[in-house]
């Protein structure tokens, strides 16, 4: 699994490549939660993940528990409609933004974080 993060102005874009699955899942969250801003909206791009466990959803669960604590909104892109429809039907897409593009993301989590210019700062890509 390939993580990247991203700063776009107030907005860290942490994205996912590879499998997100029971062997990867304790690793990437380790990682994950060391690339979470204090501050900030986070956004998950889940676009480049070929396969999504039950621990990769928790991965997510987890993620936006630590962005409540820190009064913070999430958002996840790239989602598979099976992911979605679970989402849906556990009741926990009303936790996220749930965009379709990583753009449409950062737009609607900018908009909740008034004040910020749009800026990009990418840093290396790290291996789980």
């Amino acid at each position: 699994m390939n993580i990247r993060k991203r700063m776009v102005g107030p907005v860290t874009v942490i994205s996912l490549d590879g499998q997100l699955d029971s062997h990867t899942t304790p690793e990437v969250q380790a990682k994950i939660s060391r690339l979470l801003p204090a501050h900030g909206r986070v956004l998950l791009d889940f676009g480049k993940v070929a396969c999504l466990s039950g621990d990769g959803l928790r991965t997510a669960l987890l993620l936006y528990r630590q962005a409540q604590c820190l009064d913070s909104s999430v958002a996840l892109v790239g989602l598979s409609p099976s992911l979605r429809n679970v989402l849906a039907a556990t009741g926990y897409l009303d936790f996220f933004v749930v965009a379709e593009t990583v753009a449409d993301a950062i737009a609607a989590l900018q908009s909740q974080a008034p004040g910020y210019e749009e800026q990009e700062d990418e840093q290396p890509a790290l291996r789980a």
